[in-house]
């Protein structure tokens, strides 16, 4: 049945489905790419600030036009909305309140005149304002023609503007100071930047409404900024995301008619935040997971070879073996630690198996002095370099020595000068194979 559905939603044979499908495309794809700088510079309680803030001027150019042309419309928004984020400004600017304060303020007051103004619209009997109240919740499955025309041109012009000046914005979204110490005209791409804002937000509103149009705005580019690295492909990303958010929201609004086009275009932005938060490569909780249980292996298997290491220091003999009681008296392994520890050792080749008994092989026998190694040279460097006291050093030593690089290393051992003995006066191993400088 939702194949069926689907399948006629593709037909695009009813006009009324076209509108909306194509409308909320272009909004989502406009929103995304206009949202990812605002979303670079952490501004994106702004925009949510920006679109409660529109509904006055939408009130205000109602009144005075006494019709509900969406250019009027759109002009009251853009005005109300520019005042807004001017007076976000200027109160962080020139007082003591911090900017989630005047965020806030601004928001609430203008919200609150745009809810009295439309009362009042509602009570003076005008026969049509019908459908305003649309801005507040949103209202897709309406759109006209003419609605959907202002949106794609609106839409286009937004696009353009960002092609045109994306250096310029990509370098003042990331370093305003230094934009502005190049001699860019910081004011004026600022300037430029936040009329963008306010006009995808205010060409969104009627999809989404005032309440969701924040998420419309921000989510694509928190999505997309999961999945990549690079501002060019986040923006594309992000505008891909706005775009299957449109053409999902108005699908299942088509295959039930119950279900409005714009909340549902945040609930399925929401899952795909929600998907890129557990699996996006790197930054998801899958990668983060991942990353953490082999750095976990990591610390435990070389924490093993290390105390073979020591074993062998003690007996003076390196080639002899060592029993699951000698590992436990030497540092405090569980069980369980010890038997996927030395299950790794086994597996790389590092330790040689002989009934319950293991001795190093010549390769363990490399990487526990590798090991050990890194955490007195550090002991070394803590003690020569930063004064710290033999006895508080050991702690820190045990955590470093396993993010310590060859080339951190080697840079640790011309400093020192190659050094013996450590801050306790035991030998630094080295690694014969290679020369010393």
């Amino acid at each position: 049945m939702i194949w069926n559905s689907f399948i006629e939603f593709l037909s695009f044979s009813d006009p009324n489905v076209r509108m909306v499908t194509f409308g909320t495309i272009f909004l989502g794809i406009s929103s995304a790419v206009v949202g990812s700088f605002a979303f670079l510079r952490k501004r994106a309680l702004v925009g949510d600030a920006i679109a409660h803030s529109i509904l006055p001027g939408v009130a205000i150019a109602f009144i005075f036009s006494g019709s509900k042309n969406p250019y009027l419309l759109l002009l009251g928004a853009l005005i109300s909305g520019w005042i807004s984020i001017y007076l976000i400004e200027l109160i962080t600017d020139r007082s003591k309140i911090k900017a989630d304060t005047s965020i806030a303020i601004v928001l609430s007051v203008f919200f609150g005149v745009g809810i009295f103004l439309l009362t009042i619209i509602q009570h003076s009997g005008a026969g049509n304002q019908s459908g305003l109240d649309q801005f507040l919740f949103g209202q897709a499955a309406s759109m006209r023609g003419e609605d959907v025309l202002a949106y794609v041109i609106v839409g286009a012009l937004l696009l353009i503007v960002t092609v045109l000046f994306f250096k310029s914005f990509k370098l003042l979204s990331f370093n305003p100071d230094f934009a502005a110490a190049s001699g860019l005209p910081v004011r004026f791409l600022r300037f430029v930047l936040n009329t963008l804002t306010v006009l995808a937000i205010a060409v969104g509103i009627q999809s989404v409404g005032v309440v969701l149009m924040a998420a419309l705005l921000i989510t694509p580019s928190a999505v997309a900024r999961s999945w990549t690295n690079r501002l060019s492909y986040m923006i594309v990303l992000a505008a891909l995301v706005g775009a299957i958010s449109g053409f999902f929201g108005s699908f299942v609004s088509f295959a039930a008619p119950a279900m409005p086009t714009g909340p549902w275009i945040v609930v399925i932005l929401s899952v795909l935040a929600m998907i890129s938060l557990v699996f996006a490569p790197g930054t998801g909780m899958v990668a983060r997971w991942y990353r953490q249980r082999k750095n976990r292996r990591k610390v435990l298997r070389e924490n093993l070879i290390k105390a073979f290491y020591h074993i062998g220091e003690r007996a003076e003999e390196f080639s002899e073996l060592v029993s699951l009681s000698d590992l436990q008296a030497t540092r405090d392994f569980t069980s369980r630690e010890l038997s996927n520890g030395l299950r790794q050792l086994e597996k790389r080749y590092l330790i040689i198996p002989d009934g319950n008994k293991w001795k190093l092989s010549e390769e363990g026998l490399k990487e526990g002095k590798r090991v050990v190694r890194l955490h007195r040279i550090w002991e070394m460097y803590l003690t020569e370099r930063m004064r710290l006291k033999e006895d508080h050093i050991h702690p820190n030593a045990e955590t470093i020595e396993h993010i310590i690089t060859p080339d951190i290393e080697e840079q640790l051992l011309e400093e020192l000068g190659y050094p013996e003995m450590d801050p306790h006066e035991s030998e630094i191993p080295y690694d014969k194979s290679k020369p010393r400088n």
